[in-house]
């Protein structure tokens, strides 16, 4: 039984790093065309590119979080205590990544929308 468990375990960890990975390469593929795109017309391409930025970060944000998850379940398996302490200091690191990430969005995020409110304002307008 607890030979299966292994082997389970085992293949559900790769099987879930593997999603892990295809949300990252996804996120950087989309990314990198969509910033060579808007790179060359120059008049409203820094708010566009800030948009791609914000867009990349969600997807390294979903990646992180499933490879957090496979660390979860990998440690279920560890047989030797270096293991489970390894194990746990990425899930650290990965936590620290994915909490400055989620922060960095965020402040993006009010930016622009503060930006798209003031530009929306008219010349004598004020907004509570």
């Amino acid at each position: 039984m607890e030979e299966w468990l292994h082997l389970v375990t085992k293949d559900i960890v790769v099987i879930i790093n593997t999603m892990a990975l295809i949300i990252v390469a996804i996120g950087t593929a989309e990314a990198f065309f969509t910033g060579l795109w808007v790179a060359f017309p120059a008049p409203a391409s820094h708010n566009r590119f800030r948009e791609i930025l914000v867009r990349y970060g969600r997807w390294l944000v979903a990646g992180l979080t499933f490879q957090l998850a496979a660390d979860i379940i990998g440690t279920s398996i560890a047989p030797t205590w270096q293991e489970v302490g390894q194990l746990g200091a990425i899930a650290v690191i990965r936590t620290f990544l994915n909490f400055f990430l989620e922060r960095d969005l965020a402040e993006l995020e009010v930016e622009a929308r503060r930006r798209s409110g003031a530009d929306s304002q008219g010349p004598g307008e004020l907004r509570c």
